[in-house]
């Protein structure tokens, strides 16, 4: 599933591991050949599947493209794959970069005067993009136009580029970032969210007949419960489990071989890893439960801010383990609990 660049370091665990876009080549194959080829094998996002269904047959009704489509959501939950999927429903070519890739106008102009009719642009992290880039993106998306400008100083022009029809599909993870006259030229915007045990279940029985591995109802279900409701991370742990039955167990990704893999890779039952518990030790022990500012937070465990603010503390977040204050984070009574520690 689709992700972002989040700033990830050498020190996260497997979960961390999942969110990271670094993966090797061998594990970016392996994650491709899991992905759904359509809606209707995506497991999940019902509501938005529906949506993005209904405004992909209107468009192949009137054979035109469809309007530019933003996806948003945390990271390993989809958007990437919603874009080769609209691709391929639509049966045109996909055009990939994204925002840290474009720099300059031109970049983005060499890209656009490039398009084909009807041609999927995906731009992953378009909340990254330059200001120039995004003025040129306005004006691309809305009059399907590029003026490229000729020259420098008083002598320069804009010479202005017609473009066929193509559509935008942006991913983000941070669409408040985005400017409003950017996400005023999406036509349809789809908030991906996370998903529920039964789904992540689905996902990784999908998952285990691809990759041609048996596994036992009670073992998805544990790694489902711990895989911090998003399919990536589900589907990263069940290849670890299945490294472990292959190697230690019988071949089979059965309850020993679930359990014993997960504790090896440190995912414990509520699905935090070794960068999750450090953060709440710090919260809980070193502080004793005073708000903490989030650059102390990072320096006290190793980890970039902008890692631990867009990639962990959501997560926390919303299990309820630690709390955003005026003055900083703060740990909950569930942390504590957790932890086995005791309020002060």
């Amino acid at each position: 599933m689709s992700g972002g660049t989040d700033g990830t370091g050498p020190r996260e665990g497997l979960a961390r591991e999942a969110l990271a876009p670094s993966a090797s080549g061998t594990e970016r194959a392996i994650e491709a050949a899991l992905r759904p080829k359509s809606l209707r094998e995506f497991v999940g996002q019902r509501v938005v599947r529906e949506q993005l269904q209904l405004v992909l047959d209107a468009a192949k009704a009137r054979r035109s493209p469809p309007d530019h489509v933003l996806l948003s959501g945390p990271p390993g939950l989809g958007k990437t794959t919603l874009s080769m999927i609209i691709a391929t429903e639509l049966g045109v070519p996909m055009r990939v970069t994204s925002g840290p890739a474009i720099q300059h106008a031109g970049d983005l102009a060499a890209v656009l005067t490039s398009l084909e009719e009807g041609e999927v642009l995906f731009v992953d992290e378009i909340h990254r993009l330059a200001r120039p880039v995004e003025e040129m993106l306005y004006l691309a998306m809305e009059d399907f136009r590029v003026d490229v400008v000729v020259g420098k100083g008083p002598g320069a022009n804009a010479i202005p580029l017609t473009l066929p029809p193509f559509t935008v599909v942006g991913a983000t993870t941070r669409a408040g970032l985005l400017p409003a006259p950017l996400r005023d030229r999406f036509g349809f915007t789809g908030q991906l969210d996370y998903y529920s045990a039964a789904e992540l279940e689905q996902v990784i029985v999908r998952s285990a007949a691809l990759l041609d591995l048996r596994v036992e109802p009670a073992a998805a279900a544990e790694v489902a419960a711990r895989s911090r409701g998003t399919p990536r991370i589900a589907n990263r742990l069940l290849r670890r489990v299945r490294d472990w039955a292959q190697v230690r167990g019988a071949g089979v990704a059965d309850m020993t071989a679930a359990l014993s893999a997960l504790e090896i890779y440190q995912v414990d039952r509520r699905g935090l890893d070794r960068l999750d518990r450090a953060i709440l030790e710090v919260l809980v022990r070193r502080f004793a439960g005073q708000p903490v500012g989030l650059s102390t937070l990072a320096a006290a465990v190793g980890e970039e801010g902008d890692t631990i603010e867009t990639v962990v503390e959501p997560y926390l977040l919303r299990e309820g383990l630690i709390a955003r204050t005026p003055r900083g984070r703060v740990a909950t009574p569930t942390a504590y609990e957790h932890l086995g520690a005791t309020p002060l």
